[in-house]
């Protein structure tokens, strides 16, 4: 299980186009069970520069899995009980402002979901927690996020809202521009519930959105096709596994919690009752709960 306190084990979701993590020794897929069913692949386990790594590619290998049909809980509970601390999502997306031209990297500090198929929360009748959600990202993995990219080249903004669609299928007209009147700066299928998810696990996690397309809003790039963002996610790919490479020794070192509070979410978030607690419910959260709730 993950003690906080201890040194990082970063976890690196792999989204769209990005199904191995280069650089690591030591490399080992590992099958790992949840209580809540199988993730969506083994997990690769290694070292980058004497850093442990643990990286899960997010459709499985080969991209099996649409967005709607990803276990989330399964995927972040495998990481959590594989003693992952912090979680980078690498995430391909669509772009809501003219100023995020493919190519560019969003390092994500909002979400608005959207989705509705989903389940959301590791918990359930029996034992109920709610955590906040006012910050969803972990600002300190977001800092050192843009340091990297800053120092690798590639073209990047920190900061921006994402909003989370259901899918499969992309957006209407209709959609992409009402999302754009809210002020969304990209739009993507999978970053949700997975942040809420890795929030009640008690990680930090950051998302790396990088920008495939212009969604369908934009007049002069037409609708949004396959082929399209497959060109752009194969070239956004590359810069993605070097801006691992590059922030990883960024995370090294640290010896504490996170201060911005990641690592003890679950704090003050337990409602339910001793005595109204279901046993069997205890025991089937202990990869997540078991710091505040332990049997």
């Amino acid at each position: 299980m993950t003690q906080t306190g201890t040194p990082p084990v970063i976890g690196v979701i792999g989204g769209s186009g990005i199904y191995d993590l280069d650089g690591l020794t030591a490399k080992e897929w590992r099958k790992v069970a949840t209580p809540f069913g199988d993730p969506s692949d083994e997990l690769l386990h290694g070292e980058l520069g004497g850093q442990k790594m643990v990286f899960l590619p997010r459709h499985g290998r080969g991209h099996k899995r649409s967005p709607t049909d990803l276990n989330y809980r399964a995927n972040i509970c495998a990481l959590k009980m594989a003693g992952v601390t912090e979680i980078l999502s690498l995430s391909a997306c669509g772009s809501l402002k003219e100023e995020l031209p493919p190519g560019t990297f969003v390092i994500v500090d909002q979400f608005i979901d959207r989705t509705f198929a989903r389940a959301k929360s590791f918990f359930e009748p029996g034992l109920v927690a709610h955590v906040s959600m006012a910050h969803p990202t972990c600002s300190r993995l977001g800092d050192k996020l843009a340091a990297a990219a800053v120092a690798a080249n590639i073209p990047h903004v920190r900061g921006g809202t994402y909003v989370a669609m259901e899918g499969p299928q992309f957006s209407t007209l209709a959609e992409s521009n009402l999302y754009r009147s809210w002020g969304c700066h990209v739009i993507g299928m999978t970053n949700m519930p997975e942040a809420k998810l890795a929030r009640e696990a008690e990680m930090c996690y950051a998302t790396v959105a990088m920008v495939t397309d212009f969604d369908c809003w934009h007049e002069e790039n037409g609708a949004v096709t396959v082929d399209e963002v497959i060109r752009v996610l194969l070239a956004n790919a590359d810069k993605a596994r070097n801006l691992v490479k590059g922030v990883t020794p960024k995370l090294q070192g640290r010896d504490h919690i996170c201060d911005r509070g990641c690592h003890h979410a679950l704090d003050s978030a337990l409602i339910t009752a001793p005595d109204a607690r279901d046993k069997a419910v205890v025991k089937k959260l202990q990869p997540i709960i078991s710091r505040v709730l332990p049997i």
